[in-house]
């Protein structure tokens, strides 16, 4: 961690401050808290800012803005603490979502059982019974990728594309779930299924998740699922605060 944080431009559009070169506990904290930091300060030239898995980008346009005054305040509360021993932002949420893990909908759960060398009684035990946390959001509107699972969940995407599955489809890959906003290609396994969407625009609050809310699922039969199914967009999922 001795190289990090680094902060650089991103062209004209903004800065990035990245906390680490791949993804661990430590670097996903400081990213998140660090956003929220910098959501504290209230600089008016931000226009928005966004927490990746181990990076914070603040959009600001370089074209009126000095990048090396911008690049000096971001130095500056950098060094009010050490972003690698942080706690999670207050008002978090808990989330509990229904989730079909029946072999009709969770079509690859036998084949990531074998890749994380578990029978498929033991993943199911184990998936069913993890509590993971937003550590971004992305590649689909409100699309969270939720992590991260013990290492033996470090399993590999498939070498081949399933050319679709549906919204609401729980996936997992490389000690992550992600839980699909829309239909889509993925080379991630398709483990599970939710009636839950994490984003619908005609709702109060279109983006269900924020980084740093936990997840856990309720399991559920077919049935309940097509149930669940037919109602709104929340699926029957619940939520508490925490932190």
């Amino acid at each position: 961690m001795s190289d990090y944080p680094k902060v650089a431009r991103v062209g004209l559009a903004g800065v990035v401050v990245t906390f680490g070169e791949t993804l661990s506990e430590s670097a996903n904290l400081a990213a998140i808290a660090f956003r929220a930091a910098v959501d504290a300060q209230a600089w008016g030239d931000v226009q928005e800012t966004a927490s990746s898995l181990v990076s914070t980008f603040l959009s600001v346009d370089l074209t009126d803005v000095s990048y090396d005054d911008i690049r000096q305040r971001l130095l500056a509360l950098l060094d009010t603490r050490d972003w690698f021993d942080v706690s999670l932002p207050p008002d978090r949420k808990l989330w509990t979502l229904p989730m079909c893990f029946e072999s009709h909908v969770a079509p690859q759960l036998k084949d990531a059982a074998n890749a994380a060398g578990v029978s498929k009684k033991a993943a199911l035990e184990q998936l069913v019974g993890s509590r993971t946390r937003v550590i971004t959001l992305g590649f689909a509107p409100g699309q969270p990728y939720l992590g991260l699972l013990p290492e033996k969940w470090d399993i590999p995407r498939q070498s081949e594309l399933t050319p679709n599955v549906p919204a609401g489809a729980l996936v997992i890959a490389i000690r992550q779930f992600v839980i699909f906003a829309t239909a889509t290609p993925t080379g991630w396994r398709h483990v599970g299924q939710t009636a839950f969407r994490p984003f619908d625009p005609h709702r109060e609050i279109p983006f269900a998740f924020s980084p740093g809310d936990e997840v856990r699922f309720a399991p559920i039969t077919l049935s309940e699922l097509s149930h669940l199914e037919g109602g709104d967009s929340f699926g029957g999922a619940e939520w508490e605060c925490i932190g």
